[in-house]
């Protein structure tokens, strides 16, 4: 398995639709502005958050349930920038649609320009066969509120092919967060 380069992201989001849309280059100005940068980078795809957000908040007294999740526990918000309060977390999409080819694995990494914030961002892996916006979830690790912007750089994605094709893909299993569209909550 070995990562791959921005020539081979820039050739699978040609040919193969790999990320819709893509940016072939860095992006680090947009209308004359400073920017959290995305695109292609040296070995891998900086992506940006979409302006649909979901704050955590516990105005209802919920506990958090994976298995029985409480859609009460979140605040819906559509705008360019996202305060996350205090010791909580937010959940977001990416701008980009994926479609992970079946002999690649793709892991999320946070940009640096977060973590030097205490704002944390947290992605599963993005297994073979697997498509759909991806679900961020930023963590605010700090006493204070954190700010992320709409349409700006978050994450990484980092992209290995294997040397042989996997026997059963996430497609193949029918996966549940298969072709998610959005912010996707938690699925048992």
């Amino acid at each position: 398995m070995s990562v791959k380069s921005d020539n081979w992201i820039r050739r699978m989001a040609r040919e193969h639709g790999m990320i819709e849309p893509f940016e072939p280059e860095q992006v680090r100005h947009v209308n004359g502005q400073k920017i959290v940068s995305y695109g292609t980078s040296s070995y891998g795809y900086d992506v940006r958050c979409a302006n649909e957000f979901k704050i955590f908040t516990n105005i209802n007294t919920t506990i958090v349930d994976p298995k029985n999740f409480d859609e009460k526990s979140f605040v819906d918000l559509t705008e360019d920038v996202c305060i996350i309060p205090p010791n909580s977390f937010a959940l977001a999409r990416t701008v980009e649609y994926f479609r992970i080819p079946r002999n690649v694995l793709t892991i999320c990494v946070g940009k640096s320009t977060f973590a030097r914030c205490g704002v944390i961002v947290n992605v599963t892996p993005l297994e073979p066969e697997w498509e759909g916006h991806v679900t961020l979830e930023f963590s605010n690790t700090t006493p204070l509120p954190a700010k992320i912007y709409a349409n700006e750089g978050v994450a990484q994605m980092l992209f290995f092919e294997s040397d042989e094709v996997c026997s059963t893909s996430y497609k193949d299993r029918a996966g549940k967060y298969q072709g998610q569209r959005g912010v996707t909550l938690p699925k048992t």
